[in-house]
C-alpha cells in the first residue's frame, strides 16, 4: 500500500522561510564517490543494497545540513533518468520504470519519516528530466507529445504519494508545457526548472522570461512557481537585475559549482567544484534582490559545501516576498 501524500495541498514552502535541497547528486556520486551510473542514472543504484545505501549517504549529508540550519528540506528524487526512453537503455521495460520511479518515492518517505522535524519540514517531489539531454534540447516535442511522454513517470509519483513533481533541466518550453499539463492531470503541483547558457538564454536561444511566458500563457500559470539551473550565476545575474513581474515568478535556484560553459563542461575530465564559499555569496545577492527565491540547491560539480555555504549566507536574508 502506498503512503498517502502529506503536502500536496498546501506545501510550506509556498508560504516562505528557506528550503534547501541537495546538490549535483550524479557528479558527486561519480566523482567523488566512485560509482559507475550510465546515463547518468541514480535511480540505477536502486536495484542493489549497496547502491540504496550509497543514496541514503547522500541524503544524509544534506539532511544534516537543514536540520543544523532549522531550515526546510526538499527530498528530491534520484529519478532525472527514470522516464522510459532513458530507462529503456538500461534494459528497463515501462513497467519497470514505473516501479522504480515508486520505489525511489518510496525511500524519500523513509528519509523524512526518519529525520523530519517541526524546525526541518520535508517535501517529498518526484523530479522529472528531460526526454533528451539536458544540455541540448536536440528535436523539441510537441507540447502535446511532451504531456503523453511524462505522464508514465508523474502517474507513479502520485500514485507513491509524492507532495510535488520538479522538473530539472528543462531545454525547451514545449517540453515544460508537457510536463506542466501531465502533472496537472495527476492534480500535482509542480515546479518547472529551465537549464540556461552562459548568456542566461535557454539551448534554443528563448529567454527565460519569454520561456516562463509562453509556458505560463498555455497552462494558465499552472507551475507553482520555476527555478534556474545547471548554470553559474554569473551565467543568468544579469537576466535578473531587474525587479520586473516574471521574476518574481523565479522561487529557486540551483546553479552549477563552475563557470564552465556546457560543452566545456561536458569536454572536461575533471570536476570543477568552484569556490562554495563565493557561490554562497552569489546566491545571498540573488535572494536580497528576489525575496521570492527560498529553494536552494545546487546542480553539476555542487555538493554538500556547496549547500552549507549557501545556507549560511543566505537563511538570514530569505524571505518570502507578499
Amino acid at each position: 500500500m502506498e503512503i498517502e501524500a502529506k503536502y500536496r495541498q498546501s506545501l510550506p514552502h509556498l508560504g516562505g522561510g528557506l528550503f534547501l535541497t541537495d546538490g549535483g547528486i550524479e557528479t558527486t556520486l561519480i566523482f567523488q564517490d566512485g560509482l559507475d551510473l550510465p546515463y547518468f542514472a541514480a535511480f540505477h543504484l536502486l536495484r542493489e543494497a549497496t547502491g540504496r545505501a550509497a543514496l541514503i549517504r547522500y541524503y544524509e549529508r544534506y539532511i544534516e545540513i537543514a536540520k543544523s540550519d532549522g531550515v526546510g528540506f526538499i527530498l528530491e528524487s534520484p529519478t532525472w533518468r527514470a522516464s522510459t526512453d532513458w530507462g529503456d537503455k538500461l534494459g528497463y521495460s515501462a513497467a519497470d520504470i514505473a516501479t522504480v520511479n515508486r520505489d525511489s518515492i518510496r525511500l524519500m518517505h523513509g528519509l523524512r519519516e526518519a529525520y523530519e522535524t517541526v524546525r526541518t519540514p520535508m517535501i517529498v517531489s518526484g523530479c522529472v528530466g528531460p526526454r533528451g539531454d539536458g544540455y541540448d534540447p536536440g528535436q523539441a516535442m510537441s507540447a502535446a507529445d511532451a504531456e503523453a511522454y511524462h505522464a508514465h513517470q508523474i502517474s507513479a509519483f502520485a500514485e507513491a504519494g509524492a507532495d510535488m513533481v520538479s522538473a530539472i533541466t528543462m531545454t525547451n518550453a514545449n517540453e515544460a508545457i508537457g510536463v506542466a499539463r501531465a502533472a496537472a492531470k495527476a492534480d500535482m503541483p509542480v515546479s518547472l526548472s529551465f537549464t540556461v547558457e552562459t548568456d542566461g538564454r535557454l539551448p534554443t536561444g528563448q529567454t527565460l522570461p519569454e520561456a516562463i511566458g509562453e509556458v505560463d500563457a498555455a497552462t494558465s500559470k499552472g507551475p507553482a512557481y520555476y527555478m534556474i539551473n545547471c548554470a553559474h550565476p554569473t551565467h543568468f545575474d544579469a537576466v535578473l537585475s531587474a525587479d520586473d513581474a516574471w521574476t518574481r515568478r523565479i522561487g529557486g535556484i540551483r546553479a552549477n559549482a563552475s563557470k564552465r560553459s556546457h560543452q566545456e563542461l561536458n569536454d572536461s575530465p575533471d570536476l570543477d567544484a568552484g569556490n562554495p564559499l563565493e557561490l554562497g555569496g552569489q546566491y545571498r545577492d540573488l535572494v536580497r534582490r528576489h525575496p521570492g527565491i527560498n529553494v536552494l540547491g545546487g546542480c553539476c560539480g555542487t555538493d554538500h559545501r556547496h549547500v552549507a555555504a549557501i545556507s549560511l549566507a543566505c537563511r538570514l536574508v530569505s524571505r518570502k516576498a507578499a
